[in-house]
């Protein structure tokens, strides 16, 4: 049976402290659908192009931002089918975590037959390796890692999966838990290519199981992508620790952390007031794309008035948008102050 040893350090201690105040903000934010769409948006662009670009995708942010809207680039058709691979397997996970469906092999095999569709020979989507392989410093050649041989590799994956489903290990924290499987499909390398891929992928459906979806904002991969040396120095400092995984969880987990920190701020920046989702019966706010850019307006600038209307809505009459405006007052989302054509509609 698969026992991972690590230490609750107080960097651990201090990063998940972070975590869980971070999802607790993001969680209970009564954000605006705009926002909402925005933040989940924002994080299925960052995981995908960072996902792929730390595995030496040659597309930019906004390549990838392009491909996942459908747009044509001029690029490597491998790097594009990585993008949009790796946008699947994310929608994938979504569908598990509906489904509440437990990890398996074959979910596992599923997972990787995704990410690597049309990038690997068929015959080896989605398959265990069979053969020996070894990882090379891509700059002095030498070798930095060896894998299990590849006829053990079934046989770990199932030790794994015995981890994942043992009621004794439900008092690890699912962060903790997240890091450790995150590190245990790298050292296995079930698969030819694409591990690392299906490694994070697999901690992601680790958390979102979980109960650490956290509205699906996050990104972990842009912190592992920001400095890929460090993240592969993390990763070898298990074997360098006799098989310790403390020193990779105080990175994993610092990475969460700074990731969440982020997001926090931002919901806290332009949540809109709780007492209004209480007073709407916490239903969610059902705004037309004009409320909305109004709202988005006010929180930019302070305030809107009269003669901004043109600037904002050309080729729209004035009474119309002041039926807008009707609606915002009414739910007491903004309020209005002054009573002439001077007057300023500001955020309540």
């Amino acid at each position: 049976m698969y026992s991972p040893k690590f230490d609750i350090t107080n960097k651990i201690l201090k990063n998940i402290g972070i975590i869980e105040a971070s999802r607790e903000v993001i969680d209970h934010a009564p954000l605006l659908p705009y926002y909402e769409k925005q933040f989940k948006n924002d994080a299925m662009v960052r995981t995908v192009h960072f996902g792929t670009h730390i595995e030496g995708n040659e597309l930019n942010l906004d390549q990838a931002e392009k491909v996942l809207s459908g747009q044509d680039v001029v690029a490597r058709e491998r790097d594009i089918q990585e993008v949009i691979n790796y946008r699947k397997a994310m929608e994938f996970l979504e569908e598990i975590r509906e489904k509440k469906q437990e990890i398996s092999e074959e979910l596992i095999k599923k997972l990787h037959k995704i990410t690597v569709n049309k990038i690997l020979p068929v015959e080896k989507c989605g398959e265990y390796r069979k053969t020996q392989v070894v990882i090379k410093n891509s700059q002095t050649g030498q070798v930095s890692f060896r894998p299990p041989e590849a006829s053990t590799v079934s046989a770990q994956i199932k030790e794994l999966l015995a981890f994942i489903d043992n009621p004794q290990n439900q008092d690890i924290h699912p962060v903790l838990k997240s890091g450790i499987v995150h590190y245990e499909l790298v050292r296995i390398h079930p698969f030819l290519d694409g591990n690392g891929r299906v490694a994070r992928a697999l901690s992601t459906l680790i958390l979102f199981l979980e109960g650490y979806d956290i509205r699906k904002f996050f990104s972990l991969e842009e912190y592992f992508d920001s400095n890929a040396a460090e993240y592969y120095n993390a990763l070898q400092s298990v074997a360098r620790q006799a098989g310790d995984l403390t020193k990779w969880l105080e990175y994993f987990t610092q990475g969460l952390a700074i990731e969440l920190s982020k997001i926090k701020d931002k919901v806290e920046k332009i949540s809109v007031d709780g007492k209004l989702r209480a007073k709407l019966g916490g239903k969610p706010l059902m705004l037309s794309d004009r409320q909305l850019k109004i709202i988005e307006y006010i929180q930019k600038t302070g305030f809107l008035q009269n003669q901004a209307f043109d600037q904002l809505f050309p080729m729209v009459s004035e009474d119309t948008i002041l039926n807008e405006l009707k609606v915002l007052l009414k739910t007491g989302i903004i309020r209005k102050q002054g009573s002439t054509k001077g007057a300023k509609y500001v955020m309540k």
